[in-house]
């Protein structure tokens, strides 16, 4: 068996791996993403377990798990310049570089290209934000980043255009790999609703990390319209406030959102969660979900986990048409409403509501296209990827 091991392992392709990210359990979500990934890519990749080179604030006090091998104080430029010393001695045959705004240090994030100059290894960048001004702040920083890279990851069409027209960046380095979900069977929700103890219940809901950005203060707006037609909606608002949020404005927004719930007489119709929730549990509440609901306030906004988990659990999704809502929700596979219009979401509640067909045709729709987006999936295409950039290395060396 061990003499078969070894010529499995000799005969199959494998490639080495740096991700830098945030890693769980630091509560975050790229810290969530890199996991989804780095794991479904494990599974295809298994004779090279992936690394995680971690950025951390030291105050934090987080224990990390063995897959991180090295941390970044994400305050420290010479952390930054160690972190690429140590990448240039490793096995690593490339570097994947999540990049979003908060995550690294300096100003508008500017430390870690510091460690890019440094880096002798094939940099691969997926883009979770990308600023509408390349000229100043974080658009700015970005410009910079993504010159060091031999791809440019997006996860949405409507990026690659603004990668070209206002970055100026090469067409043919940017690459489109959709946002991971896991993959939960289509099923119906009674079930799940009575192990709950919401049975009888429609349920609205959402799952973050909590900070005012998410605009929830307009889905409880919204009950008082839907809760007049249907006294059965019940509004799950999942998550902990962001903690970058709790550090700095304390439970501030959580506080306004209850002050508004009392205001509209809503206390039978809200519920909060406010827990930091497991992969495990947020399935079991996409399964009890029967509407899920992102009323965002940022038109830019290029990435949502939260939706894209909800899309994968083949939910009837109604949001605010930021960026990444607009694509994913295309070709009536949810419903857009206006940015800051509590009415509009009321009214698309109640039209799902009162047409079951309806609900049942785009939950179809969405749960089929989430097929393409299943962690397996994403993580094929990100492998394709890194034999491409590797053996493009292979040929300028050769």
């Amino acid at each position: 068996m061990e003499k078969l091991k070894k010529v499995l392992k000799e005969k199959t392709k494998r490639v080495n791996g740096i991700y830098i990210s945030s890693s769980v359990p630091r509560k975050c979500g790229i810290a969530t993403y890199t996991k989804d990934l780095t794991e479904a890519i494990n599974l295809i990749n298994p004779y090279s377990k992936a690394e995680i080179m971690a950025l951390i604030k030291p105050e934090d006090k987080i224990v990390y798990p063995p897959e991180v091998k090295f941390k970044i104080n994400q305050n420290k430029i010479e952390s930054y310049i160690k972190a690429a010393d140590y990448i240039n001695k490793s096995d690593a045959d490339f570097i994947l570089l999540e990049h979003e705004f908060g995550l690294y240090g300096g100003e508008f994030g500017e430390y870690i290209i510091k460690l890019l100059e440094l880096v002798k290894k094939p940099i691969i960048i997926t883009t979770h934000t990308i600023p509408d001004d390349p000229n100043k702040g974080y658009g700015l920083v970005l410009k910079d980043v993504i010159k060091f890279a031999e791809k440019v990851i997006v996860m949405m069409p409507e990026s690659i255009g603004k990668l070209i027209k206002k970055y100026n960046y090469p067409e043919e380095n940017i690459e489109i790999i959709p946002h991971g979900v896991p993959d939960i069977p289509l099923e119906p929700n009674d079930a799940h609703k009575k192990k709950k103890g919401l049975d009888g219940r429609i349920i609205l809901g959402n799952i973050n990390l909590l900070s005012e950005v998410k605009g929830l203060e307009y889905t409880i707006e919204a009950l008082k319209e839907i809760k007049n037609r249907f006294n059965n909606i019940l509004y799950l608002i999942i998550g902990q406030t962001h903690p970058v949020v709790l550090q700095t404005a304390g439970e501030k927004y959580r506080d306004f959102l209850k002050e508004k719930i009392k205001e509209y007489d809503l206390t039978d119709n809200v519920k909060f969660i406010n827990e930091y929730i497991s992969l495990e549990e947020l399935i079991e509440w996409l399964k009890v979900i029967d509407i899920y609901i992102t009323p965002y306030l940022d038109p830019q906004q290029s990435a949502s986990g939260a939706l894209a988990y909800a899309i994968g659990a083949g939910k009837v999704c109604i949001s605010t048409p930021y960026l990444y809502a607009k694509d994913v929700l295309a070709e009536d596979r949810g419903i857009l409403v206006p940015f800051r219009d509590s009415a509009a979401i009321a009214d698309a509640v109640i039209d799902i509501c009162e047409n079951p067909q309806k609900k049942l045709k785009i939950e179809r729709k969405t749960y089929e296209f989430g097929r393409l987006m299943t962690w397996h999936n994403v993580a094929l295409q990100h492998l394709r990827l890194f034999y491409m950039v590797l053996e493009k290395e292979f040929i300028l060396k050769f």
